[in-house]
This record gives structure tokens, sequence and C-alpha cells, in this order.
């Protein structure tokens, strides 16, 4: 199939999924060639590797194409400074740059509720396929991108080029927005916040909106509209979907460094067990409660065991199951971190467990608090 019958392939298919719900978004995406966006490959996940390896996909392999198309994330840079080209075989380390799905990208543009006129600041330009969409929508004068990566961002700035698109692509800290252009009408982040920043209200128009998608360090992330108010505060409620960005670098939680004695504390039995993390929303609520915990797991003394580790106060938490199926913690440091975990999800669950979308969101005075019906 040619470029131009992907794109209305690809067009009809976020239709029918109820993503692309506008005619001029759905106009963008038969015009936008992400191909264009791709010129430099992206890696693939190599089936069955493990640990999880990477294998580069060029412009000459005869299936490239058709993937560019496809609506699933493609990752274009790993470990910082790797991209496609550079590897023959396979790597083995983490992505750091991507070209979001089209379905997600093109929700997220449905959801951010634009008109004509607005002018829009965008948080992460990544490869500007999602830049190109805004410029096709509003114009180039109204679109300006924030990218923290000068590598990224040059490659985003050919790319566009070649499509014929000249916005205020800026090479900076996103989340300390862009104050040359502001005020903004719109403001739409396309990596995990796990706060929001001041300056980005300070920069959006009074009933301007922002866009973010609002994650933790136990990695359940959700999309969150929120409507900036006159007082410098902002609100509004998530939009469910369990979304997920990576997570912008300076929100990238800290080195776990050494472990503390997991021995050194009286054990109970637990209330809740560690699977009920399992759960995304659950999982959600959790982090609300404990937003500095990160989770790993260790295998010691025969049985799995789920470390919890809050590096910036030393709070811990460690939790094991017990061979009649109970389950058992001991916790140590300043605070308990199960003990807070356990009361704010049993606390969610005697009001019903609500959904996420009903949660309502509320940042005032630098502080940003997430509560729920019943609450």
């Amino acid at each position: 199939m040619t470029a131009e019958e992907l794109r209305e392939q690809l067009a009809r298919r976020l239709s029918a999924d109820g993503h692309l719900r506008t005619e001029p978004w759905r106009t963008a995406v038969r015009q936008i060639p992400r191909h264009e966006f791709l010129r430099g490959g992206f890696f693939e996940w190599v089936d069955g590797s493990s640990p999880t390896a990477w294998a580069p996909v060029l412009p000459d392999e005869p299936t490239w194409l058709e993937h560019c198309y496809a609506d699933t994330s493609l990752v274009t840079q790993i470990a910082g400074t790797i991209v496609p080209g550079d590897i023959q075989g396979r790597i083995l380390r983490a992505p750091t740059s991507s070209s979001t799905m089209p379905g997600l990208v093109v929700r997220m543009l449905e959801d951010l509720q634009v008109d004509d006129g607005h002018r829009v600041l965008e948080i992460g330009t990544g490869t500007g396929y999602s830049t190109a969409l805004l410029c096709h929508r509003l114009g180039d004068a109204l679109v300006t991108s924030v990218e923290v990566d000068e590598a990224v961002a040059s490659r985003a700035r050919t790319a566009l080029g070649q499509c014929g698109f000249t916005p205020d692509l800026v090479v900076g800290d996103g989340l300390a927005g862009h104050k040359d252009s502001a005020p903004y009408d719109r403001v739409i982040a396309t990596c995990g916040l796990r706060t929001v920043p001041r300056e980005l209200i300070e920069q959006t128009r009074p009933d301007g909106t922002l866009l973010l998608t609002l994650c933790g360090w136990l990695y359940s992330s959700e999309l969150a509209r929120l409507t900036v108010h006159g007082d410098g505060t902002a609100s509004g409620r998530l939009l469910g979907g369990q979304i997920s960005f990576m997570l912008a670098r300076p929100h990238l939680p800290p080195p776990l460094g050494l472990l503390p004695d997991l021995d050194q504390s009286d054990e109970r039995r637990a209330l809740l067990g560690a699977d009920a993390l399992n759960d995304w929303t659950t999982r959600f609520v959790a982090q609300l409660a404990a937003p500095g915990a990160q989770r790993i797991t260790l295998n010691r003394d025969g049985r799995t065991e789920h470390v919890l580790l809050d590096v910036g106060s030393g709070a811990w938490a460690v939790l094991w199951e017990n061979d009649g199926g109970d389950w058992a913690v001991r916790q140590g440091g300043p605070a308990r971190l199960w003990d807070a975990i356990e009361e704010h999800i049993t606390r969610w669950r005697n009001d019903g467990a609500p959904p996420l979308e009903q949660f309502t969101v509320r940042v005032a005075s630098d502080q940003l608090s997430t509560t729920w019906p019943g609450r």
C-alpha cells in the first residue's frame, strides 16, 4: 500500500475506535505523513527477549512504512542518545524517546478541545508528529512546542520543515513552559508528570485548559483536564483510559541506593496484599497515599518479597505471602508506608470504589490534591 492509502486506513481505524471524533482532526490524520517523522527508523521489541532487547528497523526494510502507520508507539531513542542507525543487532538499554501511538495522540488532541485561534503550548515535541497535527489544525503561528533533548528537537525541526511547517520550536525544560509566547489557551504535555508546574498555570489564560498525564513512581497514570482559574488555581477531572507516558526527566525517581535492613522491624498480618497493586486503579489510589514510594521485587529466603521504599523519607515496607495465602508486612523508617496505603485503599473501597473518571484534581499553592466522590 502507498503512504496515502495507509494514512486513509489509519484514519478509518482511529475513527472506528472512537479516538478520532471530529472532522478537523480526521483531515489532519489523513494529510500528515507520519513516516516523515520516522525517517531515522525506530526500534522494535525483540519478541520473547529477557531482559528486554530492541532491534532497529530502518526505512530500507520492507516492513518500515507499514509499521509507521500502525496504531502503536515506536521507540526512536534509547539510553538518551542512541538512535536506530547507531545499532546493528540488538540493544538492551531503556527507551528514552518515542513516537506515541496515533490513537493516543489524536485522543489527546480531541480532549484538548481546541478552537480556531487558540494558542497552544506543547510540552515534549518528540518526533514532531503531534506538533504537525496541531500546525495543520491551528496554523504554525499559534503552536509552540518545547523539547528538552536538543538532538530530538533537531530531528523534529527537520521533519516539520519537510512537511512545510515552521512552528515555534524551543529547546529547553518544558516544565518551565515558554513565557515568551504566553499566555496560552491550551497546554498539552506528552510526558508523565508527578506534579503540575506552577509555570504552566501562570502561562495559561484564565478559563484556559491544561491536558496533562499525572503519574507516580508506582507507574499508574491518568489523563487530567484542568481549567485554570483567575485566582491562580486549576481544577478538573481525570479522563480515564489508563494513559501511559514516559515520565518527564526532572520527575524521574531517584536511585534506590542501598536497601535498608528489611528484617529490623516487627511484622504483622497485612489487611491487603501486594497483589492489590496489580490493579491499575488501586495502584493509582496507593500512589496518592505514598507519592514517594517505589516498588521492587526480591527473592529472599526462598520467598518472593515486595518492597516499597520512599528514598526521600527513608520509609519502607516489605510484604510477602505466607503458605496459607495470608500476607504479612514489615515496615520501618519515619512513617508506615503500608499502613497509609491500606487506609487509603480501604477508604476508597468503602466509598464504592469510584472509577478514576470521577476523581477531582485541584492545584493550589503549589500543592496537588486528588479526591473521589464521598471523600
